[in-house]
């Protein structure tokens, strides 16, 4: 595998802290959508996440991250369901930022390697070397109809086949070796062919032959996030990962599970400090403690239990 040291994502930092915007469309409140400070009827409006990523690169944030799903999931009568699907706005908030980070979540289990490669690799250089996946393995079950399975894998399955996954992607993203193109119009010559070759990755759940069709991007490849907190899921970022978002509400749990991962990465051959830990907040702001609190309260009224009934 090529050498990556030349890379220059914010995963390189190691003197300060990454923030990004983790931005579900619809809030990650629930009831979000319902306040009467949102603007929901924007939700399919392009501007509105370029309003939102331009804002954040403003405010000196590292990365914005969309979350995302192959399927409708929760009632979609009662909270938006339905939205953009993150590559593609991505590409629309690159051409409006310039030092963000773009991070687009996209499943291992309902892709394959090679259109994903593409893709990302796409979105990596028209950004400038921005590009960042978000690994999951997809757990809504009503997902594999939509892709005419009889059924969802199990969690086993779909980690060993996400491995074997990743493991592909990155032989794609490695197949242009860097400085591969010459773009040499005098000589008649585009590329060095022998800075390029096949990937020839055959696993038992995926096998891609390439080369990719995209060329390296500036920083390598995009970034490599993964969220899962599963025993699977932390072995697959440990094994992987350059940045893992998390969530917890206790301080020891996080410290443990920052802890565990950076033990699964030494075992995987890496350091403990190639994996940026992203820890989750979800604030309320206001002027006062107080303020916050009402506005927490707020939303919480507006709460509709009928959305988690079966």
């Amino acid at each position: 595998m090529t050498d990556r040291t030349h890379r220059t994502s914010y995963t390189d930092r190691t003197d300060q802290l990454v923030l990004n915007a983790f931005v579900y469309p619809e809030g990650h409140h629930e009831a979000a959508w319902r306040h009467p400070s949102t603007t929901p009827e924007r939700l399919l409006d392009p501007e509105y996440f370029v309003d939102i990523a331009e804002t954040a690169e403003r405010g000196l944030l590292d990365a914005i991250f969309f979350a995302d799903s192959p399927a409708v999931t929760g009632n979609v009568e009662l909270r938006p369901g339905a939205g953009f699907e993150p590559l593609t706005l991505l590409s629309a908030i690159a051409a409006r930022t310039e030092h963000f980070g773009l991070v687009a979540t996209a499943s291992t289990t309902y892709n394959d390697p090679y259109t994903l490669a593409r893709a990302f690799a796409s979105l990596d250089l028209i950004s400038g070397g921005r590009a960042g996946w978000n690994i999951v393995t997809t757990a809504a079950d009503v997902a594999s109809a939509n892709f005419g399975l009889t059924g969802h894998p199990s969690a086993e399955e779909r980690y060993a086949r996400a491995t074997e996954f990743v493991e592909a992607v990155v032989a794609l993203w490695d197949s242009f070796e860097e400085d591969a193109l010459l773009v040499d119009p005098v000589a008649g010559r585009w590329a060095d062919p022998s800075r390029v070759h096949p990937a020839d990755y055959r696993g038992r759940y995926v096998s891609t032959k390439g080369p990719l069709n995209v060329p390296r991007s500036p920083q390598g490849h995009p970034v490599l996030v993964q969220a899962g907190s599963s025993n699977a899921g932390r072995a697959l970022g440990g094994r992987f990962a350059e940045a893992i978002f998390t969530a917890h509400q206790r301080l020891e749990d996080a410290v443990d599970f920052a802890a565990d991962i950076r033990t699964r990465a030494v075992a995987a051959g890496r350091s403990g400090s190639d994996v940026k830990i992203l820890p989750g907040l979800s604030p309320f702001i206001g002027e006062t403690e107080k303020e916050a609190a009402e506005l927490e309260a707020e939303f919480t009224d507006l709460l509709n239990p009928a959305f988690n009934l079966p």
